[in-house]
């Protein structure tokens, strides 16, 4: 590991220039220009070099995921790549799952030799468990001290930032830090391969300033809801996009490790973009995009995305990171590249009769025997192929060391029905599994299954992205939420007393929220019950639903501002109907005045049309739940909001 870059190395940096990939701004400006401005501060990165999710297990139980060859290069080294191409001199590399076997692989690369532009500084941690704890320790160590770059180590790009770091500077310059983060988009079609479904997003972009204004997981839904807020008072005017490929590079201000500090319920990215997006008004703080077109950025997240980038670099889409380029300085991954994307490395045998039609690349020392076809294929180093082993069509190989004498294999017991005369290995055979087993297996290996052509109406059929899927993060223990709700009615019971602002109810609740470390979700859900239990206390043990009504009904009204500033996602919604539902169950004798409150919510817009109608047609409910459906209040107002949709769609 590089603890200090030397001067001649450093001086080299800094003289960079030019519109390339690393390029400051235009050099020979003069003396006078460095005298009045002040040059940029080094430009750093941080890196996590883990998963924190079993995407490419069993074949990660072993092998870290950024160490895993593609194109017969590890991930990591890619990344590093793309970091120090585009500016960057000083790189934090935090490593958790098999630590030390990534520390040995940087060590002996040329990232950590003393020449290296980019130096690399290895921290490794058993504790991580997100990328919440990563950036909680950046913040704690005091690793960043001006703008950085967050990837993964399983990032291949090839996109200059230049533009989009000089854009993210200016505007933290001109409107005094708000803005903390700038998040790099690709354009690209639905259908694009590289397109991951799991990573599909819709984001509502103010289209001057290209501030993010609303951003959600899509995962196949057809339909989405937006706040009705969103395109009040924009003048400039809203951009819906669902043609962005995220590329997972984010351009970071130093507050968002702070921010991570300061909110122990961000474990992801998303959380913490969606955190933001709901506490914008409060915290003050902005999130923007940088769109490309032309540039190549994807991350690895499984097995399909694997398949998909690998065939992009040896189709020269991630140029210059193609594989004759051998940019690691590896004397074994040294290759030459001919027609239709042939790359052979060196010492490689092809026998008589044998062809390589296209898109075929052979590590080195590879032996390819008699009359093989092979296309569309990778082959490790040092593998041996007969003419019964053809590849075809997207086979991957890798180094299997399968030249082996026949007693040999026999000894040990491989089938060579199963793996080939020269095979080495067994027909790998899942042990018996439950639907439940059979299904997370699947996803783990192939991420998440999509199917496109059942329409979802809400955000509660889709599955938790992957990296919540293995956050780890322990929610609070309940007796924090209870004292947490205790603390919220006391916040509420003081703010009708002596009527305290609804912004000012907000930053009270927000501070509870921090320091008893309780989720959006769980604030939404405490919020909800507080308010409609809040008339109980006025009403004796005799509940009479029309004096309930007459208590609630100005109370949502007062507080309607407060909801609306928690419950904006379709999730949000429906999480707050399963809440209100959840009252009225455990108070039955108040069940007919249900149809009068949910009202009241929609005509507040603290919840819309579309998420009740799709909560009371929600197949999956208790006995009790179908009962309370039964009412014919609620029938009658159900059946209400149905004619006033089929309305609207008439007009529209």
């Amino acid at each position: 590991m590089a603890a200090n870059v030397p001067a001649a190395v450093a001086s080299r940096a800094n003289k960079r220039s030019g519109p390339g990939p690393g390029g400051g701004g235009g050099g020979g400006g003069g003396g006078v220009k460095g005298a009045e401005e002040e040059p940029p501060p080094p430009l750093q990165a941080v890196l996590v070099a883990d998963g924190f999710n079993r995407r490419f297990f069993p074949i990660s139980k072993d092998q870290p995921r950024v160490l895993l060859p593609l194109a017969n290069v590890a991930l990591i080294d890619y990344t590093l790549e793309f970091l120090t191409a585009t500016g960057v001199q000083e790189t934090f590399v935090f490593c958790c799952w098999k630590a030390a076997q990534i520390k040995e692989h940087l060590l002996k690369s040329k990232w950590c030799r003393p020449t290296s532009l980019n130096v690399v500084r290895i921290i490794t941690s058993e504790l991580y468990r997100s990328l919440g704890d990563v950036l909680r320790d950046v913040d704690a160590k005091a690793l960043v001290r001006s703008d950085f770059l967050l990837v993964y180590g399983d990032v291949i790009s090839n996109i200059n930032i230049t533009r989009a770091l000089e854009e993210h500077r200016l505007r933290r310059k001109l409107e005094k830090n708000v803005s903390v983060m700038t998040m790099i988009f690709k354009e690209s079609s639905p259908s694009h391969p590289t397109r991951c479904h799991e990573d599909n997003v819709v984001v509502a972009v103010d289209s001057t300033t290209n501030r993010v204004l609303h951003f959600q997981k899509t995962q196949g839904l057809r339909r989405f809801s937006f706040p009705l807020s969103l395109f009040q008072g924009s003048g400039d005017g809203v951009e819906i996009r669902y043609d962005l490929l995220d590329c997972h590079i984010s351009i970071c201000s130093p507050q968002v490790a702070q921010l991570f500090t300061d909110n122990f319920d961000y474990q992801t990215r998303d959380d913490f973009v969606r955190g933001l997006l709901v506490n914008e008004e409060i915290l003050g703080n902005q999130i923007h995009m940088h769109v490309t077109t032309k540039e190549y950025g994807a991350r690895v997240t499984n097995l399909h995305m694997y398949a998909a980038v690998c065939a992009d670099v040896i189709r020269r889409w991630v140029y210059p990171l193609t594989p004759e380029a051998n940019f690691t300085d590896s004397t074994t991954q040294s290759c030459t590249h001919s027609r239709h994307n042939i790359y052979r490395g060196p010492e490689v045998s092809l026998g008589h009769g044998s062809i390589l039609e296209e898109n075929v690349l052979l590590g080195s020392g590879t032996v390819i025997g008699s009359n093989c076809y092979i296309t569309n294929s990778v082959i490790g180093p040092g593998c041996h192929i007969d003419a019964e082993e053809d590849e075809d069509d997207g086979q991957f190989s890798d180094d299997s060391g399968a030249n082996q004498e026949k007693e040999k294999v026999k000894l040990k017991g491989y089938n060579p029905a199963e793996v080939g005369a020269a095979g080495q290995g067994y027909l790998w055979k899942a042990e018996d599994l439950n639907i439940e087993e059979e299904e997370e297996l699947h996803q783990n290996l192939w991420g998440l299954t999509i199917n496109m052509e059942e329409e979802s109406e809400t955000e509660s059929e889709q599955s938790m992205d992957s990296e919540e899927l293995d956050s780890r993060a322990g929610s609070p223990q309940m007796d924090d939420i209870k004292v947490f709700q205790n603390e919220v009615l006391g916040t509420l019971q003081r703010g009708k007393e002596e009527n305290i602002s609804c912004d000012n109810l907000v930053l009270e609740i927000n501070s509870l929220k921090y320091a008893y470390n309780i989720s959006l979700k769980e604030v939404m859900q405490v919020l909800s019950r507080v308010v409609l239990e809040f008339p109980l206390q006025q009403m004796d043990s005799l509940l009479d639903p029309n004096r309930y009504c007459s208590l609630l009904l100005p109370l949502l009204k007062a507080w309607s501002p407060v909801f609306r500033n928690y419950i904006k996602r379709a999730a949000d919604h429906l999480e707050a109907l399963a809440a209100i539902e959840d009252f009225f169950l455990e108070h039955e004798a108040l069940s007919t005045s249900m149809a009068k409150v949910l009202m009241a919510f929609y005509q507040l817009e603290i919840l819309a049309e579309e998420t009740i109608l799709s909560w009371f047609s929600q197949k999956d409910m208790t006995d009790k739940g179908r009962q309370l459906r039964k009412n014919q209040q609620l029938q009658r107002f159900i059946q209400w909001l149905k004619e006033a949709e089929e309305e609207s769609s008439e007009d529209d």
